[in-house]
């Protein structure tokens, strides 16, 4: 990797990399932030990978910010699988792909393109929730919350660790606004670990697997989650956490519960009070 070296002032001097070379995966805001500031480090992706019409978000966002590229380097949903598209990035060269909430799973012959490593960011503070619905099974089940950056093998979310932070929960977190921090989180440690990503000294801490704990995202949907029975004993604790956890940003993802054969939803808003005294 070559790097050029400027020199301003003659007392200030700043390193650009002039020729890292990476391809970009991305969907959510949060894909937006990152790309942004990698555009801001003078990196721009050698290739893009967006999410198909039927699960993107910020598509369109991702593609305007790389106008630069041939429509033949844009990969849209799952074309990136194809033997065709296979080649094409091989031919690249690739030192990372950096996948940022990219919702597809990348086989074993496309994580092995790059030459330093595929990268991933990701909403939880690994080995604990791995998987979909971080936030939601961080409150439900109580395991620590943070977020990590950390390199992708043939596993879901189970390659060795890059870096990561912890996030300090409060009670009054719901999904949704766990998800909102986490997301900030997410974009402060990517950028605290990239001069190591970018001069390749990134370091690899194997995850420890006999700990941690992994969901499915059809896990959160089951009934055996959401459906509040009306008679069934249970703690003001207990209920409590599970209409946070499922109070997310999609209402069909909320508690439920029934009378007569209709059905009801259940979502909360908690504020803290920071003087309770006021209020007595």
């Amino acid at each position: 990797m070559e790097l050029t070296l400027f020199i301003t002032t003659g007392i200030s001097r700043k390193w650009f990399v002039s020729d890292l070379r990476v391809g970009f995966a991305g969907d959510r805001d949060i894909s937006v932030w990152v790309l942004d500031y990698l555009l801001s480090r003078q990196v721009r992706p050698a290739a893009l990978f967006v999410s198909g019409c039927d699960r993107a978000t910020h598509a369109d966002e991702l593609i305007s910010r790389c106008s630069y590229l041939d429509e033949d380097y844009i990969f849209r949903g799952d074309e990136f699988r194809q033997d065709r598209n296979l080649q094409m990035i091989r031919e690249l060269n690739l030192d990372y792909v950096l996948a940022i909430h990219f919702p597809y799973i990348f086989p074993e012959s496309f994580i092995k393109l790059p030459k330093l490593g595929t990268l991933n960011l990701h909403p939880a503070y690994l080995p604990y929730n791995r998987g979909w619905h971080t936030p939601s099974w961080a409150i439900l089940d109580g395991t620590p919350v943070g977020a990590t950056l950390h390199y992708v093998d043939s596993g879901i979310d189970t390659g060795d660790i890059l870096y990561q932070k912890l996030l300090p929960i409060s009670d009054g977190d719901t999904a949704h606004s766990l998800y909102q921090k986490l997301k900030h989180l997410e974009l402060e440690i990517f950028e605290e670990a990239w001069p190591q990503i970018e001069d390749a000294s990134c370091p690899r801490i194997p995850q420890d697997k006999s700990l941690g704990t992994t969901h499915k995202r059809k896990e959160l949907l089951s009934d055996d989650i959401r459906k509040i029975e009306l008679n069934e004993k249970i703690t003001a604790e207990s209920l409590i956490r599970r209409l946070r956890a499922l109070t997310t940003n999609d209402n069909k993802e909320s508690a439920y519960y029934e009378v007569e054969g209709r059905r009801y939803r259940i979502q909360v808003t908690i504020e803290e009070v920071k003087n309770a005294k006021d209020e007595d």
